[in-house]
């Protein structure tokens, strides 16, 4: 038998097409989406399936994650691998909290989707479908990617780079698991290795998770009116450098001590595209570190939102989530 590969059509860029006020979802994208593959030679035989409300990409909210998941956990002994269309602007937000919703794949998820709508000149869609679905079919181990321009990345390693550019994803800490060219060189030993299947479909909260980023000037009043939320129960703090913060603004530490002793789980996430927090390198760091804020490591902005939302939405107790936070689950930080 054939390989055969689901296409979840979600949203975004590549099913669109120019109105008026600018792109807009294109009625009857699927039947478009066939005509442009149909007959191309080496491709593997694959379904189309669509969400019934595609999503536009900025208008993405954490109960959408279920949403293309539960497509996928349904469907998933029935196909070799899926390939998931997607708008750019959270693509790798998506990847990353399927990642953890799927930990242990034993196929491939592939994010993909265009900086340039299918049915539009130079559009890059084709390219990157196809590559995707071929890699999807023949891929030697299971996890969630995203293959954008000529590259394949981990899901949770990968950001947007570019708006502008078809090369538009990156993976700062990590490389790349394949490139294409003429042949697709894939970097076998990078993959995860094989594990048993612990998926979940969680309730997400929208308002658990928000990210705070550091800035010269931020007051602690700020600071303490999002921790102070009643309904937060995780906190993405993006600091400077290695992992720090201006400890000589009054009440700065305090308002996020206060927090932390409530039981909301604080990470500490750097701004910087590359390296890690190290949280004891400097006094400012080490002193969120003796209150009980987690370092992310090198994880990007999109993965530890997204853990974090995950890790919530399945551990009640927030010390469990600290600890699995701490703790490498699919590849997401070194």
């Amino acid at each position: 038998m054939r390989a055969r590969v689901l296409v979840l059509h979600t949203g975004g860029t590549i099913g669109m097409a120019r109105g008026t006020d600018g792109y807009r979802p294109m009625p009857g994208f699927a039947a478009v989406l066939r005509r442009h593959l149909d007959g191309v030679p080496g491709l593997p035989a694959f379904d189309l399936v669509e969400l019934a409300q595609p999503i536009d990409s900025a208008n993405l909210q954490p109960d959408h994650w279920t949403a293309i998941a539960g497509e996928l956990v349904a469907r998933w002994d029935d196909y070799c691998g899926f390939v998931v269309l997607h708008g750019t602007d959270t693509m790798a937000w998506t990847a990353s909290a399927l990642s953890f919703m799927l930990r242990g794949a034993d196929r491939p998820v592939i994010l993909t989707g265009a900086q340039i709508p299918l049915v539009e000149p130079r559009s890059d869609a084709l390219p990157n479908l196809q590559a995707a679905l071929a890699l999807a079919a023949g891929l030697p181990a299971g996890e969630v990617c995203v293959f954008f321009g000529r590259r394949l990345l981990r899901g949770n390693r990968s950001t947007k780079v570019s708006s502008s550019a078809l090369d538009a994803f990156d993976s700062p800490n990590a490389a790349a698991l394949a490139e294409t060219g003429i042949d697709i060189e894939l970097q076998a030993a990078g993959l995860l290795p094989v594990t048993a299947r612990d998926f979940s479909l969680p309730d997400f909260d929208p308002a658990a998770v928000a990210v705070l980023t550091i800035h010269p000037g931020m007051a602690a009043r700020r600071v303490a009116a999002v921790v102070d939320d009643p309904a937060l129960r995780g906190l993405v703090l993006c600091s400077y450098g290695a992992g720090n913060i201006p400890d000589a603004e009054p009440g700065l530490l305090d308002a996020l001590a206060r927090a932390v002793a409530r039981g909301v789980v604080v990470v500490n996430r750097t701004q910087c595209a590359k390296g890690p927090v190290v949280q004891g390198a400097y006094a400012t760091g080490a002193a969120l570190a003796r209150i009980g804020v987690v370092s992310a490591v090198d994880m990007t902005l999109e993965a530890a939102f997204a853990k974090l939302h995950v890790l919530l939405a399945t551990h009640a107790d927030p010390a469990t989530v600290r600890a699995r936070f701490a703790t490498a689950l699919c590849g997401e930080m070194s």
